[in-house]
């Protein structure tokens, strides 16, 4: 059964930087559009970034100049590297594909990395 699997989340002071992962057992995502959407505590989820198969990115205006979204598809992954963090990134972030043409994985999510910045 194929399963999103998140990584990379921790916790850091305002200003530092992380990077997550994204990663699915037994399936090849390389011809799928990915994203990466929060959830903030007490919050609905939100769109942060995606990357088409072609290699397209687009933010969301509130990480836009201080996060990078990046593919390798050799090593079947997919990236998130946040700079500048501020306390409002706090949250926990998921990965799925925007593709309808990959099925096992389209509108799916993994378990989630938590992102904790701090003053």
């Amino acid at each position: 059964q194929v399963q999103l699997v998140e990584s990379g989340g921790g916790s850091v002071q305002a200003g530092g930087s992380l990077k997550l992962s994204c990663a699915a057992s037994h399936y090849i995502f390389g011809g799928c559009g990915m994203a990466w959407h929060r959830q903030p505590p007490g919050k609905e989820r939100e769109f942060v970034s995606s990357i088409s198969s072609d290699g397209i990115t687009n933010y969301a205006d509130s990480v836009k100049g201080r996060f990078t979204i990046s593919r390798d598809n050799a090593e079947n992954m997919v990236h998130l590297e946040m700079n500048s963090l501020k306390p409002e990134d706090t949250a926990w972030y998921y990965c799925t594909s925007t593709s309808r043409w990959c099925p096992d994985i389209f509108g799916k999510w993994g378990p989630g990395t938590r992102v904790t910045v701090f003053s």
